[in-house]
């Protein structure tokens, strides 16, 4: 005992000295020193002042192009001006932007944005600034739903380029919107020590002695959502283009650039598009104070997932019998996590809730394995299962669980059929074995909370709860809690989201028999032994 706990002491240690370092990092990410040698009336040696603090005359360009360099205004198109440009008026305005028959075979097209003095065309600006952005993405489009009966999709007619392009092969989209920002604080930075994330956006000039960076230009690429792309077609010569601007703070420029390389880093690691859409999707619809207050729970819920799996494990690993324990119960739990897992993978949900599922229902395999006394034995080449007997005791519990699904069975088994017999017949889907997958999972979302019944079924006639494994359900608990957070912030099927708050109820259920049926040291406790089995300690001899 003294060791498991030394273990999981270690582990919240480990977790309480990572929170405070990435307080620390964050703290260092949204404060900046200012020049300690800057004065008001002249210009420190040292110091980078503010280009923007003479108040320049500004004119926002906005060109597009099938280059990725260009040196001249040549094969370059106009598709916003704003002339007498405010950086702290916030603004958005839709233009129509013409498609080269480069891109639209399958080319890119970029985005040349120039902050420049008014009056004066961008390359004869000695200090404008600029930046590039692409407007294209290459993508595998999404497979076309169709009802399985009568063969009729959603579109009535399909593009001949559509069909012969495989399904697998990626395409030219059309990202819609392009979001600018520009660093209005007037900061007078250190120059000795500056930021390395804000140096790579500044460009510097020397105005007589003292040295200015010239205007901040941003693109807001987390902004860039999977839901705002548009496959490009041969025969689209125009597309529209949504461009807003808004003013940033220097802070929250800092933390916008780390989160955006952190998304970089997660595709170079081989994150899709969507799995690193969904990390957008936390930054970008979330205010920063709940998405502050989101890391530091989502710190929780990895420290509560990680002791769940423990206490689980080890509950499971020493557990010798299933009395008071509901077989049907762990059987269901193991087939419905599977069917879970199934159904995020068909559906490509993010690795963010992917990788857990995976490993729950490798865990509940496991799990089933304990329950059935299963063992492997090979025969050759051939794996033969065998199964364990069980005691009377067990034999008793299984009798409670046989008829506890024997009613169950009544309500359960209709409803799943009417269900996947009705979606067959008014949802569109990807293929059978889309059907298959969503009609398991609806049934196990739906009514997968009713095959927690057998369980308080059994709890009910054994009068204790003393046999499971509270450790780990108190662990669960907490983090059922938390996912109702997360039920709000990351992107999944509405299904699943209700299923977190379903798992609410049945939790509730449980602390009611906890508190109905108190723990009796003469009943079996959750590894199988009563305390009064123990042999007692002889006493010391004086």
């Amino acid at each position: 005992m003294l060791s498991r706990s030394s273990f999981t002491s270690l582990v919240v240690g480990v977790f309480a000295v990572y929170v405070a370092h990435t307080c620390w990092v964050m703290y260092g990410i949204v404060y900046t020193r200012p020049c300690p040698a800057a004065v008001a009336a002249g210009g420190a040696a040292g110091c980078v002042w503010p280009y923007l603090a003479r108040r320049p005359k500004l004119q926002l360009s906005v060109y597009t192009t099938t280059r990725s360099h260009i040196g001249a205004e040549n094969n370059i198109d106009l598709v916003l001006n704003v002339e007498d440009f405010d950086i702290e008026s916030k603004f958005e305005r839709t233009v129509n932007v013409s498609v080269p028959k480069k891109t639209r075979n399958n080319g890119t097209l970029y985005a040349y944005i120039f902050l420049h003095h008014a009056g004066i065309l961008p390359w004869h600006d000695g200090k404008q600034v600029h930046i590039v952005s692409p407007l294209t993405t290459y993508m595998v489009p999404k497979p076309e739903e169709i009802n399985l009966l009568t063969g009729e999709s959603d579109t009535q007619q399909i593009e001949a380029e559509k069909q012969t392009n495989a399904l697998d092969e990626p395409v030219s989209h059309w990202r819609s919107r392009l979001t600018l920002n520009v660093m209005v604080e007037d900061f007078i930075f250190d120059g000795s020590s500056l930021p390395a994330d804000v140096h790579r956006y500044m460009k510097m000039v020397h105005l007589g002695k003292t040295l200015h960076y010239l205007p901040i230009l941003f693109i807001d690429q987390l902004s860039n959502r999977v839901k705002d792309l548009m496959v490009i077609n041969r025969s689209t010569t125009e597309l529209p283009l949504t461009v807003s601007y808004d003013k940033i703070s220097l802070g929250k420029l800092r933390f916008w650039i780390h989160m955006q390389d952190a998304v970089y880093s997660l595709q170079q690691f081989g994150f899709s598009e969507k799995d690193a859409d969904e990390v957008k999707g936390i930054f970008v619809d979330t205010n920063l104070y709940f998405l502050a207050l989101t890391f530091f729970v989502a710190a929780f819920h990895l420290l509560f997932d990680f002791l769940a799996f423990k206490n689980d494990i080890s509950f499971w690993k020493k557990k010798r019998n299933m009395i008071g324990m509901s077989t049907k119960a762990v059987l269901w739990r193991c087939f419905s996590t599977v069917v879970i897992f199934l159904f995020l993978l068909d559906e490509q949900t993010s690795l963010l809730v992917l990788i857990p599922a995976g490993i729950g229902a490798v865990i509940e395999l496991w799990k089933v394995k304990k329950a059935l006394k299963m063992t492997i034995k090979w025969q050759g080449i051939r794996p033969k299962l065998q199964f364990g007997t069980y005691n009377d005791s067990e034999k008793k519990t299984e009798e409670y669980d046989a008829q506890a699904m024997k009613y169950l069975s009544y309500l359960l088994y209709p409803l799943c059929i009417g269900g996947a017999g009705y979606s067959l017949l008014n949802v569109k889907y990807k293929s059978w074995y889309s059907w298959l997958i969503n009609s398991f999972v609806n049934g196990v979302y739906a009514f997968g909370f009713l095959f927690m019944l057998p369980q308080l079924f059994v709890n009910y006639k054994m009068k204790s709860v003393a046999h499971l494994p509270w450790k780990a359900f108190t662990y669960k608990a907490f983090n059922t809690f938390i996912d109702d957070i997360f039920a709000f912030i990351i992107t999944m099927p509405t299904s699943h989201r209700l299923a977190c708050f379903r798992d609410d109820v049945v939790f509730l259920v449980y602390l009611y028999q906890r508190w109905l049926y108190p723990v009796d040291k003469s009943r079996v406790n959750e590894y199988g032994e009563s305390y009064e089995e123990k042999p007692k300690k002889k006493a010391h001899r004086e």
